[in-house]
């Protein structure tokens, strides 16, 4: 399918305005109209919410989010070179596309969007990270956001899905996972982006739950994991020692052997050990 909207097809307009992807903004370009649409599909219905897209490049998924029925759109773009592109899709959809240039590590968008809010983005690779663990921790819960669709390389986006004992567990699993439901829906191979990089992609839908998985102190089981993570390789006893003077009680309070590396570790158990670092007396 080379359109969605009667707007010309993406090819044409990188050439016509010049839209050479550049590695030093993360840029691979997703050209499939087909795919655009699906990633949009995958963030569920989208009629009564407005979204947010970061780095929306020529604007592929910002036409499959309108042409499935966004109610509005606030694309977040750093390169000059796309507003035209994008402005003409603003004139394609009246009052359903507002385009901000900056960083989007740096912009507040709840001044442009109205409740409920979405996030869908192929997110540049070299801030994707970044934006996830900001959306992940805000100051309250739940946070602004009901849900979030992203594309990450797919190392990345196994990261977040992943279960205790994997080489990909971490602490960005234990950190999407303690509030948020993540799955994997889509694998997309290089060949579907303009250019190729030399991995696989993949969409992760994150779904907001009203509260943590499990209670704890976020500042507190963030020292802990980081810790634990820090020096996987080390047994919990040593990796620990500096969140508190008697972790290998507190530890063992909880039902998780000293010896034990963090690797090992599910969520519920993190999350037990926090509360008891917060309750110890030092």
């Amino acid at each position: 399918m080379s359109t969605i909207d009667g707007l010309p097809p993406l090819r044409d307009v990188i050439t016509r305005h010049e839209l050479r992807a550049k590695k030093q903004l993360g840029q691979n370009f997703l050209l499939d109209l087909n795919l655009t649409s699906k990633i949009a599909r995958s963030a569920g219905d989208l009629s009564g919410a407005d979204v947010i897209e970061v780095g929306p490049g020529p604007g592929g998924l910002t036409r499959g989010l309108l042409a499935e029925g966004a109610r509005r759109v606030l694309a977040i773009e750093k390169d000059p070179r796309a507003l035209p592109a994008l402005a003409e899709i603003a004139v394609a959809y009246p009052g359903r596309l507002e385009v901000i240039e900056g960083d989007a590590l740096a912009i507040d968008p709840l001044a442009h969007v109205t409740p409920p809010i979405k996030i869908v983005a192929n997110l540049p690779y070299n801030i994707g990270t970044e934006l996830l663990v900001g959306w992940l921790t805000p100051p309250e819960w739940p946070p602004f956001w009901q849900s979030l669709t992203l594309m990450f390389q797919k190392e990345v986006a196994e990261r977040i899905v992943a279960k205790p004992g994997s080489k990909a567990y971490g602490r960005l699993a234990l950190l999407a996972q303690w509030r948020a439901d993540a799955r994997i829906v889509m694998i997309l191979p290089p060949e579907a982006f303009v250019p190729a990089p030399k991995i696989h992609s993949a969409v992760v839908h994150l779904t907001a739950l009203p509260e943590p998985r499990f209670p704890a102190d976020a500042k507190i089981l963030n020292q802990v994991v980081a810790a634990g993570f820090n020096q996987r390789r080390k047994m919990l006893r040593a990796s620990l020692r500096g969140v508190h003077p008697q972790i290998e009680a507190l530890l063992e309070e909880v039902g998780i052997a000293p010896t034990a590396r963090a690797e090992e570790i599910g969520l519920e158990q993190f999350c037990a050990l926090a509360r008891a670092v917060a309750a110890a007396p030092r």
